[in-house]
């Protein structure tokens, strides 16, 4: 039996919250997509716009998205990758 790819198993995950290299690497494979790592202190001005875009949408999303218990709980997926970005 072949193993699901690495984003959606621990080992692709980062602790602090959103997608480790190998997780961002497995899911670029599987999808075609182009994902690149969080951009919590911006070095360009296209790195601000998208850390800015980031935090808009995930703070859309967990309004809309999460129960109260999840957008309340520090260790919840969310939460974590919303400080990894410094939203």
């Amino acid at each position: 039996m072949a193993k699901s790819a690495a984003w959606t198993r621990k080992e692709g995950k980062d602790p602090k919250g959103g997608l480790n290299a190998k997780g961002r690497a497995s899911y670029n494979k599987s999808t075609g997509g182009n994902l690149k790592p969080p951009a919590p202190k911006p070095k360009t001005e296209k790195d601000a716009k998208r850390r800015k875009s980031f935090c808009a949408r995930m703070e859309g999303a967990k309004k809309k998205l999460t129960s109260a218990k999840t957008a309340k709980d520090p260790n919840s997926r969310i939460n974590k990758s919303l400080r990894a970005w410094n939203c």
